[in-house]
């Protein structure tokens, strides 16, 4: 039922109708005037709802991704290091940048001291070889001294059987024999210790060979070289604690080590395809995912991703780089996620009809591009309060304005 209006409220009324009828006024009689002002009482235009952004659900493409950020590494670092201590570094031929091959000479250590050592051992060998050579022509001598020896001394022996030599001629010719023995012995002792003296001095020049060959620094396999600390005139350590003399990337593979939150790994499996932006790159490059590791970081609650890069391109390692995989994608019935409201029963929507509110439940699916898939509770061309959180409740009346 309307409510009459004031009195004073009346005549203000009366007065403004009378203003606006003055020209004709003369033609109406005074009873008029104040049965315009006495006359029924005037119904207020009803109060219009406040003004709230909506939009609509609509069927669009969805894309899940999960983002990562971390640096570019080495897939495999080289370390090459010195193999022979003590030696001066007299030659540079690799520099930082370079793309070698596997058993390239690097760099060179100066390797006077070791040809000296080989020209003592060459010598050592010869003269070994001819200590046995020496040692075989005394045992043919002794050998045949030995049977000389002998045969004197069997004769002997039948001699003093018979009576017909003495035992002084006996015991010298029996001394003779044991001497000539003694001499063989010797002679084939010493032909062993010349053998082994050879065999010491070849194993020696073998040792001092690939110490030799160690003076040339090679790369142990190819790649690109990512930091020299050789220098001239330093001289080579094999200290555990030295640095190395150069660092290569094996076959130029580098990739980016990204961390990731532990919710998402779940989503994350290898092969999947990762699009890589460096800093500083004008277009992402293609990458997929190879290792996801097992350990989560219990502080950061982080994970780690290892992101192989198609095509080995050229990316300088340790330098920041952001990673984007692709987890899902379907078409759905959408909303801007700042239509859905969280709530500990679930998400909900605020749905709109004839100016209407009412809150509904929905069920989320995928989500990317600053929108969510609604699986369940909405269907497609159903109008929404566009931003959640806009103090209005069920059953209030709103005025609707389309967002742009």
């Amino acid at each position: 039922m309307t409510r009459a209006p004031s009195l004073g409220r009346r005549l203000a009324v009366a007065a403004a109708l009378t203003k606006l009828f003055l020209p004709v006024a003369g033609a109406l009689p005074p009873a008029a005037v104040i049965a315009v002002a006495a006359g029924p009482a005037l119904a207020e235009p009803a109060a219009a709802g406040p003004s709230v952004t909506v939009t609509e659900a609509r069927t669009t493409e969805i894309v899940q991704s999960v983002l990562v950020a971390g640096s570019m590494i080495a897939r495999e670092e080289v370390l090459v290091s010195p193999q022979v201590d003590g030696l001066s570094i007299v030659a540079i031929l690799a520099e930082e940048g370079d793309r070698v091959a596997q058993g390239q000479v690097l760099a060179r250590l100066d390797r006077t001291s070791l040809d000296v050592q080989k020209a003592q051992n060459d010598a050592q060998i010869a003269r070994s070889e001819a200590a046995i050579a020496q040692a075989n022509a005394q045992i043919a001598e002794a050998d045949a001294n030995l049977v000389q020896a002998n045969n004197a001394f069997d004769r002997t022996k039948s001699l003093r059987d018979s009576g017909n030599a003495s035992a002084e001629t006996y015991d010298q010719r029996a001394a003779a024999a044991r001497s000539a023995q003694a001499r063989a012995n010797s002679a084939r002792q010493a032909l062993a210790i010349a053998t082994a003296d050879l065999a010491l001095a070849k194993a020696q020049g073998r040792d001092i060979e690939v110490r030799l060959a160690r003076t040339e620094i090679k790369a142990p396999q190819g790649g690109i070289v990512s930091r020299r600390t050789a220098k001239l005139g330093a001289t080579a350590s094999m200290l555990p604690t030295s640095e190395p003399l150069y660092r290569i990337i094996a076959d130029g593979a580098v990739e980016l080590e990204a961390q990731v939150a532990e919710v998402d790994i779940p989503s994350l499996k290898p092969g999947q395809p990762v699009a890589v932006m460096p800093a500083g790159a004008k277009e992402a490059l293609k990458g997929t995912i190879r290792l996801i590791a097992p350990e989560v970081d219990k502080a950061s609650r982080l994970g780690r991703v290892r992101v192989a890069l198609d095509g080995n391109p050229p990316v300088a390692i340790g330098s920041f780089a952001r990673g984007t995989i692709e987890t899902g994608r379907k078409h759905a019935v959408t909303l801007p996620l700042s239509a859905i409201t969280y709530t500990r029963s679930g998400p909900t929507v605020q749905t709109v009809k004839d100016g209407k509110i009412a809150t509904r439940k929905v069920t989320l699916g995928l989500s990317g591009g600053g929108r969510a898939e609604i699986a369940t509770g909405l269907a497609a061309g159903e109008t929404v309060v566009a931003r959640a959180g806009t103090f209005v409740r069920d059953g209030d009346l709103i005025t609707p304005v389309a967002m742009n």
